[in-house]
């Protein structure tokens, strides 16, 4: 572990090692975050964001959006991907007006606010059971339903929808893969004890991680090293994998992740332990 410094309250990462798990692309933003509070960051991208192996299922659905009700997107890389295709296809936001959209996270609705989709539903808790809370108000028997999504995710909303007498149209927007990673410099930095903290902000960047150690328990692999993560979802698949989570975000951003490290190593000083 990095030599423990006194907490400082604008700088409070001071001498901590964080290591990032997120896809390279999409890191940049935490990366400067924990390097303004004080942190020294370690990238070691354990997912990459990939485009589908065919964008048929994807141009079509986009062909035809104007006979869906509801677009609902997961994430930020589903609409990415989806306003690009769009775009090819000679589509716009004035082609959605008469669609309801929702979107998981501040993120995902900020760019399509960007693309000039401004109604947006959103839920208060940014995972896919709170936008379910939502949607349970609405009538949703009979209504077509186009979810733009990674080729692997969690199947509670598409599936909810349909007991709920929906059509639901999942298409392939993009894949997440596991990158090459120097897996035997990688144990070494854990071996001599030069990673304090490490964040995981999906499943996917805990499941890879996990990955690269085969044969090894998380929580030797982790030991004495700090794991953030960005929500539940994340904290239930590293307890999965036999490992425990220190710090888990109560709202599930990158903002939100970033006060939980600072909320914790607050609390670490304040009761004299070295986290």
């Amino acid at each position: 572990m990095s030599k423990e410094a006194p907490l400082n309250t604008s700088t409070p990462l001071l001498g901590k090692n964080v290591m990032i798990t997120r896809a390279r692309a999409q890191a940049g933003s935490l990366a400067r975050r924990i390097e303004e509070l004080g942190g020294s960051v370690i990238e070691c991208a354990t997912i990459q964001i990939e485009p589908p192996k065919s964008y048929a299922a994807l141009d079509a659905a986009i062909e035809t959006i104007r006979e869906y009700d509801w677009l609902i997107f997961t994430s930020i890389n589903g609409v990415e991907q989806f306003l690009a295709r769009a775009e090819r296809l000679n589509r716009s936001a004035a082609d959605l007006k008469t669609i309801q959209v929702a979107a998981i996270g501040p993120e995902t609705a900020s760019r399509l606010k960007s693309a000039g989709i401004n109604d947006c539903l959103v839920p208060r808790q940014y995972r896919a059971e709170s936008l379910l809370e939502l949607l349970a108000a609405e009538s949703m028997r009979g209504k077509k339903v186009l979810i733009p999504r990674a080729a692997k995710a969690r199947d509670i909303l598409p599936e909810s929808l349909k007991e709920w007498g929906a059509e639901v149209n999942v298409v392939e927007a993009y894949r997440t893969v596991a990158p090459p990673v120097d897996g035997s410099a990688l144990k070494k930095l854990f071996r001599q004890g030069r990673v304090d903290v490490i964040t995981f902000t999906s499943s996917s960047t805990v499941a890879n991680f996990a990955g690269l150690f085969s044969g090894e328990r998380l929580a030797d692999v982790l030991d004495g090293v700090t794991v953030a993560c960005i929500g539940p979802i994340t904290q239930a698949t590293v307890e999965e994998l036999g490992g425990h989570a220190d710090v888990v975000a109560l709202e599930f951003t990158i903002d939100g992740l970033v006060c939980a490290l600072v909320e914790f190593f607050a609390r670490s000083a304040g009761n004299g332990v070295n986290a």
